[in-house]
């Protein structure tokens, strides 16, 4: 009996279902953290009748045919994109981008990664880090004589020497852009890899060609709606349920057939 498979394929897709809502509110705290949804796909069905096969010798065509579906695959996790909130820190290294765009990030493999999260802290050296001690790129270094630091809405990165007037220019933030942003592959720490399904990154000032701007002070929360999140893990238990309850009436149906006598 086919229904056994399908409804099994079922289960098997909401547990995925629920694994990634679960995952979304695990992450409702994290900084620049983006939602996902599990996205599904039928699987192949068995055509007992062609549908606009001839049914006839006169040529008379089948207006719907006769398929079975096999049922559900798992297709893809989609991370949505959507900005997230702003909350204020008062944290003169803390930096939200408000915006598209996401901060360059130096691994010690030389490659690059990127990141939302802007919670950034001084090495020994004075060089601007993730919470890692990884490098933003391009690379600022502050200076142990600073007394403030002080990035605009562009990026630019200035530091108030002690027993001088003027602020000095450290630096200036570039963010990375992509076509795909939701083909970039997520690494943990916040952090996700470019592919060829992301194309390559450009790369501006905040607030040129279309980036977001930076906002010192504050950081970006999670996307993640907890609300919607419970209402969608209630509706995968639900489908969950409905699938074991197929098995269930299938297993029924298959014992009742057994006992059947000649």
């Amino acid at each position: 009996m086919r229904a056994l498979s399908i409804a099994a394929t079922g289960m098997e897709a909401q547990q995925l279902n629920v694994e990634v809502i679960s995952n979304n509110i695990a992450n409702s705290s994290t900084t620049g953290f983006k939602a996902s949804r599990a996205e599904f796909q039928d699987l192949l069905y068995q055509n007992m009748r062609t549908v606009g096969s001839e049914s006839s010798d006169s040529g008379t065509i089948l207006p719907s045919g006769l398929q079975v579906g096999l049922g559900v695959m798992p297709a893809a996790t989609y991370r949505i994109n959507t900005q997230g909130n702003i909350t204020v820190t008062n944290n003169s290294l803390d930096l939200a981008i408000n915006g598209r765009g996401f901060l360059q990030v130096q691994m010690p493999d030389g490659t690059t990664s990127y990141t939302r999260d802007g919670s950034l802290q001084l090495n020994a050296t004075g060089q601007i880090v993730t919470a890692d001690g990884y490098q933003i790129i391009p690379s600022i270094t502050v200076p142990s004589t600073a007394t403030s630091i002080t990035v605009n809405s562009s990026g630019q990165v200035l530091a108030t020497i002690a027993g001088q007037t003027s602020q000095q220019t450290l630096g200036q933030l570039q963010l990375a852009t992509f076509i795909n942003p939701v083909g970039l592959e997520a690494q943990g720490n916040n952090l996700l890899k470019q592919t060829d399904a992301s194309g390559t990154p450009t790369t501006s000032n905040p607030g040129v060609n279309g980036t977001g701007t930076i906002i010192q002070g504050s950081l970006e929360t999670s996307n993640v709606d907890t609300v919607t999140e419970i209402t969608n893990l209630i509706t995968a238990q639900r489908a969950y349920e409905l699938n074991s309850k197929v098995i269930n009436t299938a297993d029924q149906m298959l014992n009742a057939a057994n006992q059947m006598k000649a």
